[in-house]
This record gives C-alpha cells, sequence and structure tokens, in this order.
C-alpha cells in the first residue's frame, strides 16, 4: 500500500527556508471543514516580523488533558481509519530490522518509541495529537505542554503541545522525545530557537530510517526531515499524517473537546490516525492491553494496514 509521503521539514535548517508542500485550503465554521487542494512554496515573505516570542513553559490543563488521553471507545470504533474528509497517511511497516528497546523506569526493557520534532513546525503540530492520543492507550501523560507552531511559516500558530518537558509512563512502552528548537525565531541567526539535542544514536535512527531507502517516493532531498517517530523500528512515522490545515483557524481547547464528536471531520483525522498508530504499537506489545487491541476500531486499522 503505497502511499505518497506526507510533507516534513528538515531539522537542520532551523530557518524557515522554502520547499514544497500539499495544502489543504480550510473553510471552517465551528468544526466543519471543507478542503481544497492546492499546492505551495513555503518561505518568509519580505514584511515579516524579524522575530518571534514565546510565552514560558505552560503544562496543559487537567481538563485538556483529560479529553485528549480518556477519549470515549465508541469514538474510536465509530471512526475506525474513516476520515472522508482530511487524507490519513498510516505509518510504515520495517521488516527484518532490530528492535529498539529501552529500560522503564521500574527497570524493564521495552519497545522504544523516539520522536523528533521541532516547536516550531507545523507538521510536527498536527502529528502530536494523534500520537499523544494513541499512546495514551498504553500509558499516561504527565506535563505535557501547550504549545504553538511558529506564527511566521506556513500554517502559522498551529495549536498543539510539546514534549519538551513531558514524561510517559507505561507497563508496555518506553516513549523518548526531542524537540530540537523553541518556536520562537530570530531573523539575526536565521533560526529559531536551540532547544534539544538528540544524542548520536538518536541521529543515527534518523539517518538510517527516515530516508528514500525506507520510505517509498521520498526524495533523498526529504531525507532527515521532521517529524519522524520510529516505533521500535518495527514501523515508522515520516512526516504528519494528515494535514496541519485541518487545524486553521480552532483553538486548542476547541480540538480537544470535539474529540469526543465522531462527527467532526478533524476529530475523524485525528482518531483514524491514532487508531493507525495504535495498530503498530499492538505488534509491539503483543497484543496488549487486549481491550484497546482488540478493539472494532484498532482492528479496522490492523485489517487497512493489513497487519495479521
Amino acid at each position: 500500500m503505497a502511499k505518497k509521503p506526507p510533507a516534513k521539514q528538515t531539522p537542520a535548517a532551523t530557518t524557515t527556508t522554502g520547499r514544497p508542500a500539499g495544502l489543504f485550503t480550510w473553510i471552517a465554521v465551528g468544526l466543519v471543514v471543507v478542503v481544497v487542494a492546492a499546492l505551495v512554496i513555503i518561505k518568509v515573505v519580505s514584511g515579516s516580523p524579524t522575530t518571534t516570542t514565546s510565552t514560558a513553559f505552560q503544562t496543559t490543563d487537567a481538563a485538556t488533558l483529560a479529553e485528549l488521553t480518556t477519549i470515549p471507545a465508541s469514538v474510536f470504533n465509530t471512526v475506525g481509519t474513516t476520515s472522508p474528509v482530511v487524507p490519513v497517511t498510516a505509518p510504515i511497516e520495517l521488516t527484518n530490522q532490530p528492535a529498539l528497546t529501552a529500560t522503564s523506569a521500574s527497570g524493564a526493557t521495552l519497545p522504544e518509541v523516539f520522536y523528533l520534532g521541532a516547536e516550531y513546525c507545523p507538521y510536527c503540530a498536527a502529528q502530536r495529537w494523534p500520537t499523544i492520543i494513541a499512546l495514551s492507550r498504553f500509558g499516561t501523560w504527565k506535563n505535557l505542554g501547550n504549545m504553538t507552531s511558529s506564527s511566521i511559516d506556513i500554517f502559522a500558530s498551529t495549536p498543539t503541545f510539546t514534549f519538551q518537558k513531558a514524561t510517559y509512563t507505561s507497563k508496555y512502552l518506553v516513549f523518548k522525545s526531542i524537540e530540537i528548537a523553541t518556536n520562537v525565531y530570530n531573523s539575526a541567526t536565521g533560526s529559531y530557537g536551540k532547544l534539544q539535542t538528540p544524542t548520536k544514536q538518536e541521529l543515527a535512527l534518523v539517518n538510517k530510517y527516515d530516508s528514500s531507502h525506507y520510505i517509498t517516493g521520498m526524495s533523498p532531498t526529504g531525507d532527515g526531515g521532521i517529524p519522524f517517530i520510529t516505533m521500535a523500528n518495527q514501523y515508522i512515522s515520516s512526516g504528519e499524517s494528515f494535514t496541519p490545515a485541518a487545524l486553521s483557524g480552532l483553538t486548542r481547547s476547541a480540538i480537544a473537546s470535539g474529540l469526543s464528536d465522531s462527527s467532526s471531520p478533524v476529530t475523524d483525522a485525528i482518531i483514524a490516525s491514532a487508531n493507525y498508530q495504535t495498530a503498530a504499537l499492538c505488534t509491539l506489545t503483543n497484543q496488549q492491553p487486549g481491550s484497546v487491541c482488540n478493539s472494532p476500531g484498532v482492528l479496522a486499522a490492523k485489517k487497512a494496514m493489513k497487519i495479521k
């Protein structure tokens, strides 16, 4: 099931350099969205602000976190992989690759999920929504932070979260993340502020798997882009699984509160992506917990991904 790779940004270029990307232009009234296909070139036009500012780290409030991590099972099962308005891309299966593992806080050796992104990146902004939701089905989150993507890049100020200070606890998985840059742009340096630095081992994962060698249809010039997720080197997600345009004009609280409404196109995109990611994660956890991995929504994703 070859699919066109989704758009992404180059982490080494924390400037707002131009590159082509697929754009869906949205007209939203509440959570009703109409999508129109287009093609754009990303660049910062003259006259853009020379610097951007960011508030101090703001922990995601308990109500939003609950809406994000306690979505009714009926929503997952009703949506399945159906997202008729917003196209969704599933993770890519890898074969014959050594498993990536890590030691949990309790000392257990578990499959590792590794994420590389940046706070300025709108594609990362979109991707964090389903990734947080999918992982919440296997464990618990603490210290997620509120964030928006860059205010001067394409899909400006996309509402999202940051993994900068987040911790994830699970008896099934270990989650590690690197946010390489802030959303604060400095025109004097032509870059966003540095935030976290990946290890040599983490960079090696990105250089190996986030490449045209493993991703059908990717141009070599797209190698090493963000967002990138490896699920124990058995599945990878390169680029966003749905367009950030879906979230345009919406607030973080509106998106989160709408996650209980399976008739929303935005919810459909987020939940369908979360079901795909959950199906991939279930292959790492020996299909546990069974209530998640054998649920109708996840079974639909397994069927679509040809997971036996």
